[in-house]
């Protein structure tokens, strides 16, 4: 094992990395991840397409806002999201693989 190996496995990385996992491993916020991913959506057409009620969808992406995992830009009256976190944005890319 070489030293890169052993910063990858420092528990200090493991324990940021399984904060992100648990946030994002919620079914309605990785669908959102992968919307955004593909859209950039702002919240009105989060939760048309998901088919939830729109004050879900906001608490869901107050929380991913709150973690640093997506951002967002207000264009007119719209709020723009997009993830921000290089380990989550590879993540959901990845998803386009499978």
């Amino acid at each position: 094992m070489n030293n890169n190996d052993a910063q990858c496995c420092s528990e200090e990385m493991l324990d940021k990395y399984a904060q992100k996992l648990k946030v994002c491993g919620h079914p309605l916020r990785l669908k959102l991840l992968c919307l955004i991913e593909r859209n950039s959506s702002c919240v009105s057409d989060l939760w048309q397409c998901l088919n939830q009620p729109q004050p879900v969808i906001s608490q869901h992406l107050a929380v991913l806002k709150d973690k640093n995992i997506v951002s967002s830009i207000t264009e007119g009256n719209k709020r723009i999201y997009s993830i921000v976190d290089p380990f989550v944005k590879s993540l959901v890319q990845s998803f386009d693989n499978e």
